[in-house]
């Protein structure tokens, strides 16, 4: 490809050695500013601090092409491999603490690339660019109160800033956000009363089971519970049981999944009940483990569910010999849209 400089930069954007810095968060920010006029995307790959004070003392911050990846250890019958997107590039930016000036000094500017830079209009896509503004979050904030559809929210910022590519940032990033905001309003209003809850059901009842799944920072997304009487009657009627996310979606984006059944009456009887924050294969798994775990490790001989791919999949993880089949239902409404 060549070697490529970025020529659209103003001079007072673009680093030079020996420019200070109050903080290394400043310069990282200078320097990811600088990315975003230049065409590329930037990390830190690697930190420096004082053992004794913890203090940094020199940062590298560096194109998200430099270096190669590493040895593949998944599966090598991966159908389809994650594409290598790193290319050996040298573009950085060091910085070494002043210990007299308690500032941070560039120590090393390296400009030129091997690979193209974006343009203007796919910047916003880069990972370092993307990032929900503070103005940004409060209108994504009030949209959600007034209950518009991320779609429908993501398309009214963009119109307000003249298109996607001037927004910042991309319609994962929304979900992203507003996903990370109810899972942190989970753990510090809602979380507290459901714990607080379950807690007294437990008390009047042992035999009342309840589970919450947590992410890599310990926040709640996902919740699982059964009565004594839903764990009595899947005793009796859980050979054939339905699972069903469809009945109720808050303002939250959150589902109800419950799990169904029919007694011998032919009445419809609850095994247990779930609101999901996520709703990916690991969740699922998580969810139907959970439920076997309450029934006793009882496996149905057959589950009803809608068309979700990853339901399917978690099920031929968890219940490999279940029987599982589709509602009559979400057929004929995939028959009507297409």
């Amino acid at each position: 490809m060549g070697i490529h400089v970025p020529s659209n930069v103003p001079m007072e954007s673009t680093p030079f050695k020996g420019m200070e810095f109050e903080a290394d968060e400043i310069a990282y920010d200078f320097y990811n500013e600088y990315g975003r006029k230049a065409g590329f995307s930037i990390k830190k790959e690697y930190v420096n601090k004082c053992k004794k004070t913890g203090v940094v003392t020199s940062r590298r911050f560096v194109c998200t092409k430099a270096g190669v990846r590493g040895k593949d250890k998944r599966d090598q019958n991966v159908k389809n491999p994650r594409a290598e997107t790193r290319c050996v590039c040298e573009a950085r930016l060091v910085i070494i603490l002043n210990r007299d000036s308690k500032k941070y000094v560039v120590s090393e500017f390296i400009v030129e690339h091997n690979h193209y830079l974006h343009l203007p209009s796919t910047v916003h896509m880069m990972l370092s660019q993307r990032k929900v503004a503070a103005t940004h979050a409060i209108e994504i904030d009030l949209a959600h109160e007034l209950g518009l559809k991320l779609k429908q929210s993501y398309e009214l910022l963009s119109k307000q800033v003249g298109g996607y590519d001037n927004l910042g940032f991309t319609k994962q990033d929304h979900k992203n956000y507003l996903h990370t905001k109810r899972q942190r309003d989970m753990e510090h209003g809602a979380a507290a009363s459901l714990r607080r809850y379950f807690s007294r059901q437990l008390k009047e009842n042992p035999s009342y089971y309840f589970a919450t799944q947590l992410d890599y920072e310990e926040l709640i997304i996902n919740i699982f519970w059964a009565e004594a009487r839903m764990i009595i009657d899947y005793s009796h009627f859980g050979d054939v049981i339905m699972f069903n996310t469809t009945y109720s979606t808050n303002r939250d984006a959150r589902p109800l999944g419950v799990f169904l059944g029919l007694n011998h009456h032919r009445e419809t009887v609850i095994f247990g009940g779930a609101l999901l924050y996520g709703e990916t294969i690991e969740s699922f798994v998580w969810l139907f483990e959970t439920f076997l775990e309450a029934m006793s490790e009882k496996k149905p001989i057959t589950i009803f569910t809608d068309q979700d791919a990853t339901m399917l999949a978690a099920i031929k993880v968890v219940m490999p010999k279940t029987y599982h089949a589709l509602y009559n239902w979400h057929m004929w409404q995939n028959a009507e849209k297409h």
